[in-house]
């Protein structure tokens, strides 16, 4: 089985303000709060959910 990638995403800015569907998005990876962090699977899904709130958070390749 080839080793895959996992993307760890910390939250750097509150969400409070902004629009409703960037909330959810970032409820739907798992982020509760600024200083908080998750590591997800670096699949096009989760690409595009952090693409998408990439102003909100910081993005590093981890091997974990």
């Amino acid at each position: 089985m080839p080793h895959k990638s996992k993307l760890r995403v910390t939250q750097t800015r509150s969400f409070s303000g902004q629009k409703p569907t960037l909330v959810l998005t970032m409820r739907g990876l798992g982020l509760r709060g600024p200083h908080s962090h998750v590591v997800v699977a670096n699949t096009p899904d989760f690409r595009g959910m952090i693409k998408k709130v990439l102003h909100l958070v910081t993005v590093e390749e981890t091997d974990a």
